[in-house]
This record gives C-alpha cells, sequence and structure tokens, in this order.
C-alpha cells in the first residue's frame, strides 16, 4: 500500500495533457483501517489523497484534507482513525472529480476550478487504462500558468513575427512596384516608337522600290549590296519582325502590370477594379507553371467595376490558381511514373483542364447584385474529411495547416470584402459513361455597390 510516484518528465506545450503531470498511484481497500492511512500520509506528506477500492474495484477518494477534517473532529479518531475506511466513506462527500489521463491541462484546470468551493483543494482523479491515479490540484494550476504564459509568449512571437513578415511584404512590394516602374518605362518608349519605326521602314522600302522602277538597270556596285543584304528576304521578313517585337513588347507590358497589381498595396478604403485584368495578369504571372498539357479555359461575363483591395483579391486569385495548378502537375506526374513503371495508372482521357467563370447574379436571400467569381480544376478532387475540415475552419477560423493558403483566402473575402467564399468537390459522369470526372471548385462572390 505504498504511493507510487510518476513523473510526468515531458516538456510542457500548448497540447500537454495530464500524463505529462507527476501523479501519485495510491489506492487501499476499504477494508483497511484509517490508522493505516494516516500513517502512509504521515511518512509521504506530498501525497494528496487515496483511492479507494472494493475487491479492485474504484469505489471513491478520499483527500489528506478530508481525512485530518474528519479526524479533528468530537470522537473522530475513535470513529475514523481506529474503523475500516468504509465508514469515513460514508460520510465523505462524492465529489470527487474524474478526469481521463489524456485530458489537455488547459481543459482540465477550468474544469477544477468549477467544483464547490469546499472541494476545490481535493486532488483529482486521473483515469488511466492501467488504473487510477491521483493528482495534486496545485500540480495542475502551476502546470496551467506555465502554459498560459508560454500560450501569451507565442502569441506575442506570431505577432511579431507577423508584422515583421507584413512589413517585409510591403518593402518587397515596393520594391518589387519600382522594379516594375523601371521595367515598364524602357517598354513604354519601345511600345512608342514601334508605330514610327514601322512607318519609316515601310517608307525605305517604297523608296527604294521607286527606284528600282526609275533606274532598272543596276549598276554592280548596287547589285552587290542587294545580295549583300538579301533585299527580296528583308522586304518580306522586315514586317513580321516588327510585328514579332511590338506583340513582345505588349505582353511585357501586361506583365509588368500585373506584377504591379498583384504587389499593389491597398489603401484603406476598397476601389473599383477590373477583375477580369486582375485574373488575366495572375495567369500571365503564372503562365511559367501551365504546361501545354493543361488547358485554362475562360468563360467571361460583362462585369462592372467591383470595389475591393485589389493587392489582396489578387492574393486570393493566385492562393486558389497556385493550388489548382499543383493538384494538376502533381497528377500528371503520378500518372506518367505509373506509366513508366508499369503499374496500374487512372484511365481517364479527359484533359487537365482550369476553368475561369465570371458572372453577375443576384442571391435569394440578398437584393444585392454579386459577382461570382467561379474557378474550378478537374484534378483528382477533395476527400470528403479535407473537404469537412476545410468547412469547419471557414465557419471557426481554427488552423487547418493543410490548406493555410485557402483558409486566408477566405478571411480576405469574408473579413476584408464581405463576400462569400464557397467551396464544391464532387465527382460527375463525363460523356462515356465508363468513366468518371472529379471537380473542385472554388466560388467567390462580392457585393457590387
Amino acid at each position: 500500500m505504498l504511493p507510487i510516484l510518476s513523473e510526468g518528465g515531458e516538456a510542457l506545450n500548448l497540447e500537454s495533457t495530464l500524463q505529462a503531470l507527476p501523479l501519485y498511484q495510491f489506492q487501499a481497500e476499504l477494508s483497511c483501517l484509517g490508522i493505516e492511512v494516516a500513517q502512509v500520509f504521515e511518512r509521504h506528506p506530498l501525497v494528496p489523497g487515496v483511492i479507494l477500492v472494493e475487491q479492485g474495484q474504484f469505489v471513491g477518494m478520499i483527500s489528506r484534507q478530508q481525512l485530518l477534517e474528519y479526524l479533528l473532529r468530537p470522537h473522530g479518531i475513535e470513529l475514523f482513525l481506529k474503523r475500516p475506511l468504509r465508514v469515513l466513506s460514508s460520510y465523505a462527500p462524492k465529489s470527487w472529480l474524474m478526469l481521463a489521463s489524456n485530458t489537455s491541462i488547459l481543459s482540465a484546470a477550468p474544469q477544477a476550478l468549477r467544483r464547490s468551493p469546499e472541494c476545490l483543494a481535493d486532488p483529482i482523479v486521473v483515469q488511466q487504462s492501467s488504473g487510477y491515479q491521483l493528482l495534486d490540484i496545485h500540480a495542475l494550476n502551476i502546470a496551467y500558468w506555465q502554459i498560459r504564459g508560454i500560450e501569451t509568449q507565442v502569441r506575442y512571437e506570431r505577432l511579431q513575427l507577423q508584422m515583421l513578415q507584413s512589413e517585409k511584404m510591403a518593402s518587397l512590394g515596393r520594391l518589387v512596384n519600382g522594379v516594375a516602374h523601371e521595367i515598364l518605362d524602357p517598354v513604354s518608349f519601345i511600345w512608342g516608337n514601334l508605330s514610327h519605326v514601322s512607318d519609316y521602314s515601310q517608307n525605305l522600302l517604297t523608296l527604294v522600290s521607286a527606284y528600282e522602277k526609275a533606274l532598272p538597270q543596276r549598276t554592280q556596285e548596287i547589285a552587290h549590296i542587294q545580295e549583300t543584304i538579301e533585299l527580296d528576304y528583308l522586304r518580306e521578313d522586315l514586317p513580321k519582325t516588327l510585328k514579332s517585337i511590338k506583340t513582345g513588347a505588349e505582353r511585357l507590358s501586361k506583365l509588368v502590370n500585373g506584377l504591379q497589381n498583384f504587389c499593389h498595396i491597398d489603401e484603406v478604403y476598397p476601389k473599383p477594379a477590373d477583375l477580369h485584368d486582375c485574373l488575366d495578369g495572375i495567369l500571365l504571372l503564372l503562365k511559367s507553371r501551365v504546361s501545354t498539357e493543361i488547358e485554362i479555359v475562360k468563360h467571361y461575363a460583362q462585369l462592372p467595376p467591383v470595389p475591393c483591395f485589389i493587392g489582396q483579391l489578387s492574393q486570393v486569385f493566385m492562393n486558389i490558381i497556385s493550388r489548382s495548378l499543383d493538384v494538376l502537375l502533381n497528377q500528371a506526374v503520378s500518372d506518367r511514373l505509373s506509366s513508366e513503371l508499369n503499374l496500374p495508372i487512372r484511365e481517364s482521357r479527359i484533359r487537365p483542364r482550369i476553368t475561369i467563370v465570371t458572372d453577375l447574379c443576384t442571391l435569394r436571400e440578398s437584393d444585392t447584385r454579386w459577382v461570382s467569381i467561379r474557378i474550378s480544376d478537374n484534378g483528382l478532387g477533395m476527400s470528403a474529411e479535407t473537404q469537412q475540415q476545410l468547412t469547419e475552419a471557414f465557419s471557426t477560423n481554427q488552423p487547418f495547416a493543410k490548406e493555410t493558403s485557402l483558409i486566408t483566402s477566405c478571411r480576405i473575402i469574408t473579413a476584408r470584402h464581405g463576400g462569400k467564399f464557397k467551396v464544391y468537390s464532387r465527382i460527375h459522369p463525363t460523356d462515356d459513361r465508363t468513366e468518371v470526372q472529379a471537380r473542385t471548385e472554388f466560388e467567390i462572390l462580392l457585393p457590387v455597390a
């Protein structure tokens, strides 16, 4: 009947349970005399109480404080010390608190504080698979406040990290915006002069043609020059070259504009923006990741300018489209690897595709006009468990490590723009009934002022 102390030994953290704390294993049969327990308490002053059992089955608990209080009563020594524990147990209130060993310390301490005032100092009965142990309430309180201190420190460090990250991103945004501006200046110069260069070259070619008609007999020097510069090829290729330069300058200009929109530092109030330009800019920035196997399909409706924080909205579009690209690319790599290793692969003749659909709509529960942006892919889709966890994270603002970017996107849409963020993942048959196609769709709804 000697008490055994099991030291926790684990470093405390936000997820620590009662198993991480020192627990006392000390139990006695109801037939034992009170004096035997009192002698153990005398030799081991840190033992907070005793577990009462009958034929090995748990029947209750008596704390050290309860035993002392009953012994101090009139005739307490005769009534309780020299008689079996069954007598003392019949007088003691059945108010012990029993918790499972995997209960977190942060949830156990508030439960202990909700007990009646006369029981606040009693130990807690901890139920384990191997039996029952006792936890000193003082050890629980100390651990609770230590973890609270850790939690406060973690929050402080996270806040500092967020502030540093925000400042870093703002500085990076200003830097990229400056670089984009420096790129845009020469691009604008090239773009503005291309029309003049085209006119000048056409005029020169026209002049050369006029000279050829006026002077049909070429001198040997002129003939040599024409052969050297390949005049016939030059007449045909020069307009194509100028057109190619014009196309390249136009693409570079769009890319720089998209980069500026993505790194835009939003102001206090939203401003009207063209969502199609924003989407096209993101697709242009991600063009290097879009392989020839992935098809981008766009169905744009006529949309009015939408009041929004264009920089944050660009981040949302970037998160969703990047996720869809990751899913499709991983799927393509997996299928190719399985094919090379002669492993069975999922039969599919459907080309990987990302579809972007915009529309202007009115919701049933509101008369306000909304802009709908639906971004979907025909990848493997989400599991029911992942979809459920994601939905719960959207509604409770709880962290979900697997889809952090989507949680951030949801908060930007709902909290910052007053919109709605929805996710659908389903499987439906294709035209060929032997095949099925998965589909994951993200829908963003933004109110139109």
